[in-house]
C-alpha cells in the first residue's frame, strides 16, 4: 500500500515514462493514457494531481465517478481490454488521491476507441504511426518476426528440386502436385504470406537465388594478413550467395580453411587439425537437412 508520505515524496518526483498526474474529464482521454502505459512498460496514474504537483485530491463525489470512468476506459474504450489496479490514499481534509496502476502489456498493441495507438513518449504519449516502429511492437510480444516479412517475389521463384528434397527428406512427403496445393503448404509451413508470396523465411531458404530478391542475402569473407584490415592486400577472398544452406556451408569451408592448423598431440606424420574445432563454430546452426 502506498502511504501518504510515500505518495507526497513520488510526487516531488514528478512526471516521467511511468508517472503521470491527471485530472480526468472523459473516458475516451483516460483510455489514451492507459493505452500509451499499456503500449510502454507500464506506469501509474495519480488522479487529483495538477500538473506542477499541487495535490488538490477528490472527493467522494469524485472518487465514485471516476472509479466508474477508469472501469469503462479500461473495458470499454480500449482495445485488448486491460485489467488495471487503483488505490485510494488520503491526503487530509476528507480528500483523496486515487493511484492509477496501469501494467506493462502482453497483447500490444494497444488501441483507443478511434483506433489510435499510443506510446509513452518521456512524460507526456504520441500516435505510433510508422510500421517499423510497430513491427518491433509485434516482435517485442512474440506476435510477430522478422522472417515473417513479407517480400515480392512469388511461388514461382521457388528452387523447386531443394524444396522437394526437403519435403522427402523430413516430412517423407511429395511434392505438390497443383499449384494451389504448393501455396498452402507454403503458408502451413510460415515459409509465405496470406496472399501468397514468400515471406523472408522462404526465400533465404528455398528461393533460388535469394540474393537476386533480397541483396543482402550474401556473405563477403576475406583473410587478411595479421590482425590488420588492409586497403590492398589480402591473402583469401569469396563471396557466397544462394540458399542459406548453400551460404552456411560455403562461408565454413572459407573458416575452416583460413583457421591455422595445429599438432594437437598426433604425431608428425598425422595431418594438423584446426585450431578452432568445426563444431564450435556449428554448435549455434540447427538446421533439419
Amino acid at each position: 500500500m502506498m502511504s501518504p508520505k510515500k505518495l507526497k515524496a513520488q510526487i516531488a518526483l514528478g512526471e516521467d515514462s511511468r508517472c503521470h498526474f491527471r485530472h480526468i474529464t472523459n473516458a475516451d482521454s483516460l483510455a489514451a493514457e492507459m493505452a500509451a502505459f499499456a503500449n510502454s512498460e507500464g506506469g501509474t496514474i495519480f488522479l487529483g494531481v495538477d500538473d506542477d504537483g499541487t495535490l488538490k485530491g477528490l472527493d467522494k463525489a469524485d472518487v465514485a465517478r471516476l472509479n466508474q470512468l477508469i472501469s469503462n476506459a479500461a473495458s470499454q474504450n480500449v482495445r485488448s481490454p486491460l485489467t488495471v489496479q487503483t488505490e485510494n490514499v488520503s491526503v487530509g481534509k476528507d480528500r483523496v488521491v486515487i493511484v492509477l496502476s496501469i501494467p506493462r502489456g502482453v497483447d500490444k498493441p494497444y488501441f483507443d476507441r478511434n483506433g489510435v495507438i499510443w506510446l509513452k513518449s518521456g512524460s507526456d504519449k504520441r500516435r505510433v504511426n510508422s510500421r517499423e516502429e510497430l513491427r518491433r511492437m509485434f516482435q517485442s510480444v512474440d506476435l510477430f518476426h522478422a522472417d515473417e516479412l513479407p517480400t515480392k517475389a512469388g511461388i514461382d521463384k521457388l528452387d523447386r528440386l531443394r524444396f522437394r528434397d526437403f519435403l522427402q527428406d523430413v516430412y517423407q512427403q511429395p511434392y505438390p502436385e497443383s499449384p494451389a496445393q504448393l501455396q498452402k503448404l507454403l503458408q502451413n509451413m510460415n515459409l509465405a504470406t496470406d496472399d501468397g508470396m514468400l515471406n523472408l523465411a522462404g526465400v533465404l531458404l528455398f528461393a533460388e537465388h535469394p540474393e537476386w530478391i533480397k541483396p543482402l542475402f550474401i556473405i563477403k569473407a576475406i583473410r587478411y594478413p595479421g590482425n590488420e584490415i588492409h586497403v590492398s592486400e589480402y591473402l583469401d577472398t569469396e563471396d557466397f550467395a544462394g540458399p542459406l544452406q548453400k551460404v552456411f556451408e560455403g562461408a565454413m569451408a572459407f573458416v575452416m580453411r583460413n583457421l591455422r592448423k595445429v599438432q594437437a598431440g598426433q604425431s608428425v606424420n598425422a595431418p594438423g587439425v584446426p585450431e578452432i574445432p568445426a563444431v564450435v563454430l556449428r554448435s549455434c546452426w540447427s538446421m533439419p537437412w
